[in-house]
């Protein structure tokens, strides 16, 4: 009867433990990178720290990379699927006339760095005067329910518990001006996955879930840093929060007068200065054209 008793008791023991053996990933767990702790990596650089008026040379060259995780321990998305990510964050980038060319730039250049003094030796290295840093939180936890699956065999009941998996992923970009270590802007994004699945596939299902997570966060928040490139240019006008210079050769959205341009030259052509002069004042195209 006693070893009846301590069966039963094992086999119960068993089948509550049953996530904990086959998954190191069961409860709850987060992987992350901290924008403070790369940029402050101590008390005396914060205090230090003060920005200034950003002076800009337009066209502007930027550079994109995921901030290292915390502590500097294994980044929570590989190299691969880091380039991938920021290839998706860099055509929000390619859009706007006063952006010159973007780099991506791995994360390992910026291990153990320290802070904005890391920055301006990448900036030198790859030929940027902006850095847009992307940071991360994901939380995965996975926790048994009682929805255990139970399963008669030919030998008797095998009962593997049911396992609900949650994944909560949060992606900032902020953008910095390096020479004058002023952030430009930032872009958040939010995603959250759920899936139950069996203890044995907790690993493949948080794997997966965990870039897909990723994948959606960082498209969330590239519609957010699209609204920010947007209006970037008239906060420059409006709010002063950066001075501009433009470089040799550039005039700012100088495809569009040349297009303009050559509209005038083609109208012109087909209809005459004088009626094409009287068509422009009749609907202020004249002064746009000639600005």
């Amino acid at each position: 009867m006693k070893s009846k008793m301590l069966i039963i008791m094992l086999g119960l023991l068993f089948v509550a433990s049953c996530s904990s053996l086959v998954s190191n990933n069961t409860g709850k767990k987060t992987q992350s990178s901290s924008l403070i702790d790369f940029l402050y990596p101590n008390q005396e650089s914060r205090a230090e720290h003060k920005a200034e008026i950003p002076l800009l040379k337009l066209p502007v060259k930027v550079g994109l990379a995921f901030v290292p995780s915390k502590n500097w321990q294994r980044d929570g998305i590989h190299g691969k699927d880091q380039v991938d990510l920021l290839n998706k964050v860099k055509k929000s980038f390619l859009k706007y006339d006063y952006i010159d060319r973007i780099e991506i730039i791995p994360s390992t250049y910026l291990n153990g760095g320290e802070g904005f003094t890391t920055l301006e030796q990448v900036g030198r290295l790859y030929d940027v005067d902006v850095m847009a840093l992307v940071s991360y939180d994901q939380v995965t936890q996975s926790l048994e329910n009682n929805a255990a699956l139970l399963y008669w065999t030919i030998v008797g009941m095998y009962i593997i518990p049911g396992n609900e998996n949650s994944i909560q992923t949060f992606v900032d970009t902020a953008v910095f001006d390096i020479k004058s270590k002023k952030m430009l802007f930032r872009a958040p994004g939010l995603n959250k996955l759920e899936k139950r699945t069996t203890a044995i596939g907790v690993d493949d299902t948080l794997m997966e879930k965990s870039l897909e997570g990723f994948a959606l966060a960082v498209s969330d928040m590239t519609i957010n840093l699209d609204a920010e490139l947007a209006q970037f240019k008239t906060r420059v006008k409006e709010e002063k929060i950066a001075k501009v210079e433009h470089r040799k050769g550039y005039s700012g959205g100088a495809a569009s007068h040349y297009l303009l341009i050559l509209m005038v030259l083609m109208l012109t052509r087909k209809y005459g200065y004088r009626k094409f002069s009287k068509t422009c004042r009749s609907n202020s195209l004249q002064r746009d054209v000639l600005k």
